[in-house]
């Protein structure tokens, strides 16, 4: 018996009649457009689909949004971004308009318009179905995340599968639904589309072509409009949902497209104030820099002389924000970190660059700043012959490691560091875990590796440098029965991860300390992130308060209480180890000083915090620069503290674009 599925789609059971009426008043709504009936359909529809969304957004975020006081302007600024949305699907097909929109090829025409659109429409839908899984997991709209977790679906699909199951299938559900049925209303609608004459299409083009030019501008300004212009409110979330999700994510790839430039988005500065600035911090300023080609390359002197250099370690916690650290006024979910502070160097006040992994490598294992680009773990100029502490401690005589339970090649990582140094890498493939989740082996698997390759390293002779990376904290939050009391009563949540993951730590650490090695290696436990970077202001300062720890060898309790950012932690690692090298690393060393005021640097979506004492200059693109006062203590960031001095402006400004300098240029290596 066969089946005709376009006469099962006719049954009334199927919503015909209404998709029936509906394309029929749709149909008379627009038959002034002609040729054009499809595109202005898909206009129309889109309007009305991100509308409800945006409504949608605010409503469920309504005191967030309240608090803003710009209701009423969201919605009528969001349409404006809307139509610069919908501007821009409409342009591939007017620019065909001149060779098929004619009656010898209306069949064709209309095929393609309404293809178009259909495929327009769904885009538009997918984007916003996606958005609150997102806006729960990052704070904001979809952006360059969104772009950057597509190049590995393979993790990407097992977190939202074994962790976001039901919103996964009701989002790809809901927009095969609404797919199908606006291709249906489209077709529908568009059936009795009369074609113009030849005479009346060409002289209709260039008037339609400059309207839809207006339409993508949005202003009569110097500069087109941009998902800046619609920044009103002092919380990053509630601008975000005045720009529509397909809009910001195609912004984003193109911001990705330029983004060797990227700090320029903040203005300019010329590049003698640049590095006159950076060189002035009080760490920097002793110090001479030769090498006019290498503007940051200096020759530094470890304030710890050994007779023979230590050998490192890093662990670097996924996720593992000072929310979850009670002593740091988070939870009481690291026990085993909290017995550990008191064994060595305590980082009280220390603050993330970032909010992705990779930023965090880049900080910590490079001493790179952040900039409103990606990390340059995945920028192809930084894949070889860019400065890490594995490039700078090889040439030392180190041998040089990393190990990740899970598969090394995501976000660039493999690439990145065989490229700069690393010799060797470790990861799920060459484990034999007990336990495996959707992001590798588990953080005990690891730690259980990464003990038999230390102490193969140390059997070798030679000093050696391992870099650990952990992944149990992270959605769906995986990991072994049995192995802690639970925090909270529902398995896999974060807060029941992360004290898996401080059990996993504290296992670790008492292993290595009955090791051999133990007297004659420093190891640093520091974060990458904190789980989740949200919060009703522009840059959630509190979000990026991350735990540091240095502790083994010979290293003594202490409390560095002054404020300290990751780039900070490259430098004073070398002086712990006894190592005198040349790097290009600005950061601070913090066994030559731990009293002076310091200063973090922090990049969050498209904004760059200078924080320093208890102040943050916020720049931002397109518009004024900020000046904020923070609270450590509970977190408060107060945007009423008046307007950053110029000095403030051009402090922060020379940090956030030293780096696109140094990158777009490959200067941020050591001398060949």
């Amino acid at each position: 018996m066969r089946i005709d599925p376009e006469a099962i789609f006719n049954r009334p059971t199927f919503g015909r009649q209404p998709l029936k009426a509906s394309a029929a008043w749709l149909a008379r709504l627009t038959r002034w457009s002609g040729p054009y009936v499809s595109l202005v359909q898909m206009l129309a529809i889109g309007l009305v689909l991100l509308s409800l969304s945006r409504m949608g957004l605010m409503a469920w975020q309504w005191e967030r949004v309240a608090a803003g006081g710009v209701a009423g302007q969201m919605l009528v600024q969001g349409v404006r971004a809307d139509l610069i949305l919908l501007g821009y699907l409409f342009v591939p097909p007017l620019l065909l308009a001149p060779l098929l929109a004619h009656r010898a090829s209306a069949r064709a025409w209309r095929i393609l318009t309404v293809a178009w659109a259909a495929l327009g429409l769904v885009f538009v839908v997918f984007m916003e179905v996606s958005t609150p899984q997102f806006i729960m997991q990052y704070d904001v709209r979809p952006n360059r995340l969104f772009i950057e977790y597509l190049a590995h679906p393979r993790e990407v699909f097992a977190t939202l599968w074994h962790g976001f199951r039901i919103a996964l299938l009701l989002g790809v559900g809901a927009t095969i639904v609404l797919g199908v049925t606006l291709f249906r209303l489209l077709k529908a609608a568009s059936r009795n589309a009369s074609p113009w004459s030849a005479k009346k299409l060409f002289l209709t083009w260039p008037l339609i072509v400059l309207l839809v030019f207006f339409q993508i501008r949005s202003t009569t300004a110097h500069r087109p409009a941009n998902p800046a212009m619609f920044a009103l409110t002092k919380d990053a979330m509630v601008n975000s949902l005045i720009v529509n999700s397909p809009w910001s994510v195609l912004d984003a790839i193109n911001a990705m497209g330029k983004e060797a430039k990227s700090s320029e988005i903040y203005g300019k500065l010329p590049r003698e104030r640049i590095l006159a600035q950076v060189k002035a911090a009080p760490w920097l300023k002793d110090y001479r820099f030769p090498n006019a080609e290498l503007p940051t390359l200096h020759r530094q002197v470890a304030a710890v002389p050994r007779a023979k250099p230590l050998n490192l370690v890093i662990v670097l916690e996924e996720s593992l924000g000072a929310t979850f650290v009670q002593s740091l006024g988070g939870l009481p979910v690291t026990p085993e970190l909290e017995r550990l502070k008191g064994e060595g160097w305590w980082f009280e006040q220390l603050y993330a660059t970032g909010t992705r992994s990779v930023r965090g490598i880049e900080a910590v294992v490079a001493g790179f700043a952040p900039t409103p680009a990606r990390s340059v773990v995945k920028l192809s100029l930084a894949q070889q012959n860019f400065y890490t502490l594995a490039a700078g401690l090889g040439k030392q005589g180190y041998h040089t490691e990393f190990v990740y339970g899970g598969e090394a090649h995501f976000d660039n990582m493999r690439s990145f560091f065989t490229g700069n140094g690393f010799q060797n890498v470790v990861d799920q493939a060459q484990m034999q875990p007990k336990f495996v989740g959707s992001w590798g082996a588990s953080d005990e698997d690891l730690f259980d590796k990464s003990l038999e390759r230390l102490k193969q390293l140390h059997d070798q002779g030679r000093p050696f440098f391992s870099l650990i990376f952990s992944s149990s904290n992270h959605e769906p939050f995986e990991f072994p029965d049995g192995k802690i009391a639970l925090h909270d009563p529902r398995k896999q949540t974060v807060n029941n991860a992360v004290k898996y993951a401080d059990f996993a730590l504290g296992k670790f650490i008492r292993a290595a300390r009955q090791q051999d090695y133990w007297k004659d290696t420093v190891f640093l436990i520091v974060a990458d992130h904190d789980n989740r970077v949200y919060g009703n202001s522009l840059v959630p300062i509190k979000k990026f308060h991350i735990p540091g720890l240095i502790l083994g060898a010979d290293i003594q309790p202490k409390r560095i209480a002054t404020i300290a950012s990751q780039v900070d932690l490259g430098p004073t690692l070398l002086s712990l180890l006894g190592v005198s090298s040349e790097h290009p690393m600005i950061g601070r060393d913090f066994a030559r000083d731990d009293t002076t005021p310091g200063r973090a640097l922090i990049q969050f979506n498209d904004y760059f915090a200078w924080l320093e004492d208890a102040s943050a200059t916020i720049l931002r693109p397109g518009q004024a620069p900020l000046l904020a006062k923070y609270e450590a203590a509970t977190g408060k960031v107060d945007f009423n503290a008046g307007t950053p001095t110029p000095a403030q402006v051009e402090q922060a400004m020379a940090h956030v674009m030293l780096p696109s300098l140094l990158y777009r240029e490959q200067r941020y290596r050591l001398e060949k």
